[in-house]
């Protein structure tokens, strides 16, 4: 309601054209906005591919598995989701995960293989069952592939 009383009502109104520059203007705004924020987005995502090729597992990242399992156990559940990464970072992009293909271990590359070797090593002789799916499809498209820990018993 303040709006009005700055209104100078004995003015002539803005033109058409100067309405137009302003919502053109607003627009252009938006647009460069959002286009800071792709590139901000596009830079954590090669950061993140980078990181997720070159580098080791950590420490802190074997911690953080250890944490989701224990969290699952206390909420009474027997399958924790313990990474997740961009399906394009697969050698076939998610192909055989979203297929269900047997050897999609072998599609795994960067921390993903060696959370996969941790778990061949560790995780599956004590009896622990891992399975990747993809769990979202941006656009249709495979999108992020989600390691799941299980430690449910064996179906009789």
């Amino acid at each position: 309601m303040s709006d009005h009383k700055n209104i100078d009502a004995g003015a002539a109104p803005p033109s058409a054209e100067d309405l137009r520059k302003q919502v053109l203007e607003r627009e252009m705004e938006e647009m460069e906005r959002e286009r800071k924020l792709k590139t901000i987005e596009e830079q954590k995502h090669a950061d993140f591919a980078a990181d997720f090729l070159k580098k080791h597992v950590t420490e802190e990242e074997i911690a953080m598995v250890r944490r989701l399992v224990a969290n699952a156990v206390k909420a009474g559940k027997f399958e924790a989701m313990v990474y997740s990464f961009p399906s394009e970072l697969c050698t076939d992009s998610g192909r055989a995960i979203n297929s269900g293909d047997r050897d999609w271990p072998s599609t795994l590359q960067g921390k993903a293989k060696e959370f996969f070797e941790r778990y061949q090593t560790y995780g599956k002789p004590q009896g622990y069952k891992l399975k990747a799916m993809i769990i979202n499809f941006p656009g249709g498209m495979p999108g992020d592939v989600g390691l799941f820990l299980n430690w449910a018993p064996d179906k009789a």
